[in-house]
């Protein structure tokens, strides 16, 4: 147990220094832990969650199809075209932003809204800093919202076995997009705060042409289809991968045969993030390990030593650990590394995992809006801004993203409380 242990917080002090190369470390880690006889070869394929991956694998490509069609920039300038001045198009810009990520990659949909709010502010000649900061902290802030907004709630969903639907309902119960939308609603009035002064009028006579229809049918599909799948009683055990994989391979068999476009069909395959799905098969071999050796069944006794019998401190420990390590470090090995904790921690205490797990989610994804460097997102959107020739100080980032982090984390792990307590 020992030995895991260490290579555990080895392979995570690597994690944390070498962010580039995340996914050789994890399989590197993985490796080790089949070599030295702590995870038996056996269980290696058993370990891993294959209808995570393919979930991931196939969602990829539909959200790079999507953004290839020009439809979400299309949306957003009509969105832009109802706003009365500056202020409510940035909110209704990052508003706009938050709802395209409960369904598409945070990264993915900074990359799309990101340069309608750059526009937005060229055109009135205002700091574009504090307007690409709002969007990516709001395309963070929903990612938890539904099965595929992000890479964490599929890995939630997948550990859970939960469905669609049950992000919306579940055991008779609200799902936890409520606990993300009251914090997405609430954090609304942060943005009108920050963006009083912004009252120029807001003209845009710009439209993108969308010439290709498909993608947005097969986002519109995916979604459906997984939730008809959530109406069924019994099903394959990889039947959200599937659906996710089928609705890609379709989308890039249009592009082929009906479109001619090998090009864009490439393009589409390129923008699958191999490294991330390998960091993820390699962090399963791992946790894996680390459950076989006893080492989360400990963990999990630590946490409940330290909070003790007390079932809201327990919860309060995990949400605000979750949001401080969150702010810090990427999301994604975190929550899988603490799926198995707090599920164990649940059963030490003879609790629902839920309450934990939700908790786990909501302080692990809103987290990374502290900092410029806890979310992909983030990055990605202060990319966009030194492209242009802006720097971006911690403190630009946070007078914006701790107010965020505060008021959507407190109240959504608020009413997660009091619905799962």
């Amino acid at each position: 147990m020992v030995l895991a242990l260490v290579l555990f917080i080895i392979m995570y002090a690597l994690l944390l220094i070498f962010s580039e190369k995340r996914w050789i470390i994890a399989l590197s880690a993985a490796l080790l832990f089949v070599i030295l006889g702590i995870l038996p070869l056996g269980n290696v394929l058993k370990a891993v969650n294959w209808n995570v991956l393919m979930m991931l694998t196939g969602t990829m490509v539909t959200v790079e199809l999507f953004i290839q069609s020009k439809m979400p920039l299309r949306m957003a300038e009509g969105l832009l075209r109802i706003t009365p001045n500056v202020r409510w198009a940035i909110v209704a810009l990052s508003l706009f932003s938050g709802v395209i990520s409960a369904f598409v990659d945070n990264v993915a949909t900074v990359l799309m809204v990101a340069p309608v709010g750059l526009a937005v502010a060229k055109k009135i000649k205002t700091n574009p800093v504090p307007v690409i900061i709002s969007i990516a902290v709001s395309s963070n802030l929903q990612g938890a919202a539904t099965l595929v907004g992000d890479a964490t709630s599929i890995m939630l969903g997948g550990y859970l076995n939960m469905s669609f639907n049950d992000f919306i309902w579940f055991h008779g119960r609200p799902g936890i997009i409520f606990s993300v939308e009251l914090g997405a609603l609430l954090t609304l009035f942060v943005l009108f705060w920050i963006f009083r002064r912004e009252r120029a009028l807001v003209n845009t006579n710009a439209e993108t042409r969308v010439t290709n229809y498909m993608p947005t049918i097969l986002m519109a599909g995916t979604i459906v289809l997984l939730i008809a799948a959530s109406q069924l009683k019994t099903k394959p055990e990889y039947t959200n991968g599937y659906i996710c994989c089928a609705i890609a391979i379709i989308g890039v068999v249009y592009e082929l045969v009906f479109r001619k476009n090998s090009s864009g069909a490439l393009d589409t395959v390129k923008a699958i993030d191999y490294k991330t799905l390998l960091l993820l098969t390699g962090l399963f071999i791992v946790i894996e390990g680390l459950s076989h050796a006893g080492v989360i069944a400990e963990i999990a006794k630590l946490f409940v030593s330290v909070g003790g019998h007390s079932k809201l401190f327990m919860y309060v420990l995990i949400v605000g650990a979750s949001v401080i390590i969150s702010a810090f470090v990427d999301n994604i090995p975190y929550v899988a590394t603490m799926l198995p904790v707090v599920t164990d921690i649940a059963a030490q205490m003879g609790v629902e995992a839920y309450l934990f797990a939700f908790g786990l989610l909501i302080g692990a994804t809103l987290g990374g809006n502290i900092t410029p460097i806890g979310a992909s997102a983030n990055i990605a959107g202060i990319g966009i801004l030194q492209k242009e020739g802006y720097e971006v100080k911690t403190w630009d980032f946070m007078r914006i993203g701790l107010p965020f982090t505060l008021i959507a984390a407190i109240s959504g792990a608020l009413l997660n409380w009091i619905i799962w307590a």
